[in-house]
């Protein structure tokens, strides 16, 4: 489930939001070549971590059940048949090596490689000798020979094709499951679709579908057709240019909310120059004429720049359950150390989420800030508490100070702790920066790490004078040991 079907599947679910439709999923599995056992559970795994709720599935059934198309085989071919009997398809026994040959001679004689049209004229006793031979047939749609045929897409317009430039297509493989040409027409009538949402690439099938969809005597839904993601230089999105699938975004760190907004406005616009939008707010909104035409330009850095912005207004308790899972993770995938005891204790995460939010882009950005508050010990780098224009006096000054400062602070609190400290800066004569490096870096063994105030609220008054001691001790032998 990579971006550009995640868009889809977005659109597809703002719109049936906005309407009051319903959103379905279908798992179109016929290509059995292709077929691979992963996909399905990739497919709910990404549509259930965005929040994409279905109306009808595979796990929860419908009305339309079942929603799997390997189990809808006998829907495709009596489709087939009927077809057939109408003279609008065949069967045809051409081999994988004829056709091979085939194109090798057009190739050679300078002509659009393309298939002939030979099983049209294949009888009936033909046929059946192949089948006899156990040699491949196929069904075969059989396309006009001329005239045009006009599409109306609900983002482009009215568009014309040329029947002429069309050959016969297969719509059911020898080995009795349909292609996508006649499965999802089949389908899409069967199951009530209006809006038939995908990419552009599509286009050039259309006429095809809608051909199929005459024969049967079945309506044509809505077409929209959906611009193509492209890199920023408009070359093919890869992942070298930050494209992952949805559920790498997640092990990533981006936030869902996130995810959703900003793949929605890629390819559609709200009509005005509003960016951060809740998924409620896009879909009050959702508009198929809003979609563009044009290609939309992915940005790793935008959506960066958007993860952040959600995470700064994410509701607490939704953000913490975000990030407990990144600090669960084993030492080798990013988590925590795998020296600290699981399960990690959720009150003290929530507790810094508000003094967090700024600074993280993603959410495994956590780890580093706040693995200090999980330790028993930290082991901070004594040349690292001299922060500018300080010489060790200083660093002894600051230590002591604190130290005697929040042995007595009551109530131990952010802000209890903050005018204690704030307040040693006359009887110091530090400066508030130079007071509180070496304080950090004691207890917290980072030079950056969360605000100071509430970092030592959360560890708490007995574990920060102790890890302020045992700086004071570590600072003091290096002192010794530079002086030797």
């Amino acid at each position: 489930m990579h971006i550009g079907g995640l868009r889809t599947a977005l659109y597809d679910w703002f719109l049936a939001r906005k309407t009051g439709g319903q959103f379905i999923l279908r798992i179109e599995d016929t290509d059995r070549n292709r077929y691979d056992p992963d996909a399905e559970w990739h497919i709910k795994e990404s549509l259930n971590w965005l929040g994409l709720d279905l109306d009808e599935g595979p796990d929860i059934g419908g009305p339309h059940a079942p929603y799997t198309q390997s189990e809808r085989l006998e829907l495709y071919q009596d489709a087939a048949a009927k077809l057939i009997d109408a003279g609008d398809a065949y069967y045809d026994d051409t081999q994988s090596e004829e056709l091979a040959a085939l194109r090798q001679r057009q190739q050679a004689a300078g002509q659009a490689p393309g298939y002939d049209n030979r099983g049209r004229y294949r009888t009936a006793e033909q046929i059946q000798e192949s089948r006899d031979e156990g040699l491949d047939v196929v069904v075969r749609f059989k396309v006009p020979d001329h005239g045009e045929m006009q599409i109306e897409d609900e983002v482009r317009g009215r568009l014309k094709f040329d029947l002429s430039l069309l050959q016969d297509f297969v719509i059911l493989k020898s080995d009795g499951f349909p292609t996508y040409h006649l499965a999802h027409v089949v389908d899409d009538y069967e199951m009530g679709i209006t809006h038939v949402i995908r990419g552009e690439e599509w286009i050039p099938s259309c006429p095809r579908h809608v051909l199929i969809q005459q024969a049967l005597d079945i309506p044509t839904p809505k077409y929209v057709h959906v611009p193509l993601i492209t890199a920023q230089d408009g070359a093919k999105l890869s992942k070298r240019h930050g494209a992952q699938s949805a559920l790498e975004y997640r092990d990533a760190g981006y936030t869902p909310d996130a995810v959703l907004n900003y793949l929605a406005l890629l390819g559609w616009s709200p009509g005005d120059d509003t960016e951060i939008m809740t998924r409620d707010e896009i879909a009050s909104r959702f508009e198929v004429e809003r979609i563009l035409s044009h290609p939309a330009k992915f940005s790793a850095q935008k959506l960066e720049w958007m993860n952040q912005q959600h995470i700064m207004t994410a509701d607490e308790d939704a953000l913490t359950d975000m990030i407990m899972p990144c600090l669960e993770r084993p030492e080798e995938d990013g988590g925590f150390l795998d020296e600290i005891e699981r399960p990690i204790d959720r009150g003290i995460v929530k507790a810094m989420v508000p003094v967090l939010r700024e600074r993280i882009k993603v959410l495994p950005d956590v780890v580093a800030l706040i693995d200090f508050l999980f330790v028993d010990e930290v082991h901070p780098n004594p040349e690292e508490m001299i922060g500018r224009r300080m010489d060790a006096e200083m660093v002894l000054t600051s230590l002591n100070a604190g130290i005697e400062a929040l042995e007595e602070v009551e109530p131990f609190d952010g802000e209890s702790i903050e005018q204690a400290l704030r307040g040693l800066t006359e009887s110091t004569g530090l400066k508030a920066g130079q007071l509180f490096t070496p304080i950090r870096v004691a207890v917290t063994a980072k030079r950056i790490a969360p605000p100071l105030f509430e970092s030592i609220e959360v560890l708490g008054r007995e574990r920060t004078i102790t890890r302020l001691r045992k700086g004071l001790e570590a600072f003091e032998r290096h002192v010794s040991n530079r002086s030797d």
